[in-house]
């Protein structure tokens, strides 16, 4: 064989810009409570927010810049009744970019340009670097000087306080973990399996409401990458065990399926039963598909139910939901949320 021909497959990219672009949006207060605490009480979180992604997209097609990325553009209005356009610009790069303080200063300008409005540049700096930092650009000429100062977060300064950020109730807290965590175990998957279990296990028992904690979790089984069989044998330990919410579960069997090409309407109206106690919900997740090998899932989502319901069960039950067939199992969790007692739930069939 030509040795100019062979190639070895390099690993997966590790994905950093997905997720950040999700969390920001998902837990936007969160994340400028956390990296920005001084901007946070001059909001006025009572008023409509607005993601910009178009606009900010047709910002970038002129010129030079119609190869740069920015991720957000906001609408915020401040309590002192004015508007203004946020402009926050992630770095999930490795390695420091030479040109980034001129990007901000064009974007920022741009925006100015285009809203007429004050333009808020903030900036996260993700790279693994513990020394490189950038805070302005300026320029000067035949006396004249023009220049920007924009705000900065460094997520490597967090590298030391781990015990603080697992402990906060703050989204970006734990997602700074994640992203952290990510670059530590770059390649190496038997390291990050069961770091990436814990993070997930700490994130179930955090309490939050099952919308906060899908999008989250979502945001770190994206960013904490395996390959998708070691992936699923992780998700397939962390529902044998009873700490893990069936929301969480069902969001990510339904990440899992788009990953494959097979998202089946099972999971989405199984998920929308689950959280609104809808009939059309269950109906539709059984007649739009059942995905071949999710009995055992079923199972556990109906267990989970029931004892979030009625408490404990008797290992009667448990056996009957051990032993039960899919149209068993479909029949009770058509019922489990509307049947006064666990005995009437198991008299339908």
């Amino acid at each position: 064989m030509n040795d100019s021909t062979s190639t070895t497959p390099k690993p997966p990219r590790d994905d950093f810009d997905g997720p950040w672009k999700d969390a920001i949006e998902y837990y936007f207060e969160d994340f400028i409570r956390f990296f920005f605490a001084s901007s946070h009480p001059q909001i006025d979180w009572s008023r409509a927010i607005s993601f910009l992604d178009k606009e900010l997209g047709s910002l970038g097609r002129h010129g030079k810049m119609g190869t740069r990325h920015v991720d957000k553009l906001v609408k915020v209005f401040l309590k002192n009744g004015s508007a203004c356009w946020i402009y926050i610009h992630i770095e999930v790069q490795a390695s420091h970019d030479a040109s980034l303080g001129q990007r901000i200063f064009t974007y920022n300008y741009r925006i100015f340009d285009k809203f007429n409005q004050p333009v808020a540049s903030l900036v996260i700096l993700a790279d693994d670097s513990a020394t490189w930092r950038v805070d302005r650009y300026q320029y000067e000429a035949l006396g004249s000087q023009t220049s920007i100062r924009f705000p900065v977060a460094k997520l490597m300064d967090y590298r030391d306080r781990e015990a603080e950020l697992l402990a906060s109730d703050n989204a970006f807290a734990l997602f700074t973990v994640a992203h952290l965590r990510t670059q530590a175990t770059r390649g190496a998957d038997a390291t990050r399996y069961p770091v990436k279990m814990a993070l997930i296990r700490l994130l179930v028992e955090k309490g939050w409401t099952a919308a906060r904690i899908r999008h989250l979790l979502k945001a770190v089984d994206d960013m904490l990458y395996l390959p998708l069989e070691l992936n699923e044998k992780l998700w397939y330990e962390l529902t044998q065990q009873t700490e893990v919410n069936v929301m969480n579960y069902l969001a990510n069997l339904e990440a899992q399926a788009e990953k494959r090409g097979e998202l089946r309407g099972e999971l989405k109206g199984l998920e929308k039963g689950l959280e609104k106690g809808r009939e059309e919900g269950r109906e539709e997740g059984r007649e739009e598909g059942r995905e071949e090998g999710l009995l055992a899932g079923k199972s556990g989502v109906l267990k989970k139910l029931l004892e979030q319901r009625f408490g404990p069960l008797p290992a009667s039950v448990e056996n009957r939901l051990t032993r039960a067939s899919e149209a068993e199992l479909d029949g009770w969790s058509l019922v489990v949320l509307t049947s006064p007692t666990l005995e009437a739930i198991f008299q339908v069939h």
